[in-house]
C-alpha cells in the first residue's frame, strides 16, 4: 500500500499568527463594548438618585409615591421619560412656579383633562380619594424639575 503522501509533496502551509490574534481582540472588544452597555443601562439615573434624596428628606412623600407606583401613572409617565403623557419632571417644571399647583394637579388627577400637554388625554381617576390624588400631587410637585438647556 503506497504512502498517502510522496516524498515530493510539501507540507501544507502555516496559518498566518495574526489571524488568531485579531479573532481573540475582535472578542474582547465585543465583551468589552456588552460590558459598557450593561453598565450603562444598570447605572441609576441623576433624577432618580435626586428623587431619593427628597425623599429621604421628606419621608412623608412615601405614601404620594406607593399610590402613583399602586396606580396606572406609570403606563403614560415616567420619572424623567415621556411615554403617553409628559414625565413627571416636566410636569414639576411647568407647575412650580404656581402657587396652587398641588390642588390644581389633585383635581386633574381625579377629573382628568384634554389640552394642556397637547392632545393627549390625562383620564379621570373617580376611584382615587380626594386625599389620595393630594398625596400623589404633592409626591409630583417634590420631583426636581427638569433642567431646561
Amino acid at each position: 500500500m503506497a504512502d498517502r503522501y510522496d516524498e515530493d509533496d510539501e507540507p501544507a502551509p502555516n496559518r498566518p499568527k495574526w489571524i488568531g490574534w485579531a479573532l481573540v481582540i475582535f472578542m474582547l472588544l465585543v465583551a468589552f463594548g456588552v460590558a459598557n452597555v450593561g453598565w450603562l443601562i444598570m447605572r441609576p439615573a441623576p433624577a432618580a438618585s435626586a428623587m431619593d434624596e427628597v425623599m429621604k428628606a421628606r419621608p412623608e412623600l412615601a405614601a404620594g409615591k406607593a399610590l402613583v407606583e399602586g396606580s396606572d401613572c406609570m403606563r403614560c409617565h415616567g420619572l424623567t421619560r415621556s411615554y403617553v403623557g409628559p414625565a413627571f419632571e416636566a410636569i414639576a417644571a411647568r407647575y412650580q412656579s404656581q402657587s396652587d399647583a398641588i390642588d390644581h394637579l389633585a383635581r386633574k388627577i381625579r377629573e382628568g383633562s384634554v389640552g394642556t400637554w397637547g392632545n393627549v388625554i390625562m383620564p379621570r381617576h373617580p376611584q382615587i380619594t380626594p386625599e389620595q390624588a393630594q398625596q400623589m400631587a404633592e409626591w409630583v410637585m417634590a420631583v426636581p424639575p427638569a433642567k431646561t438647556p
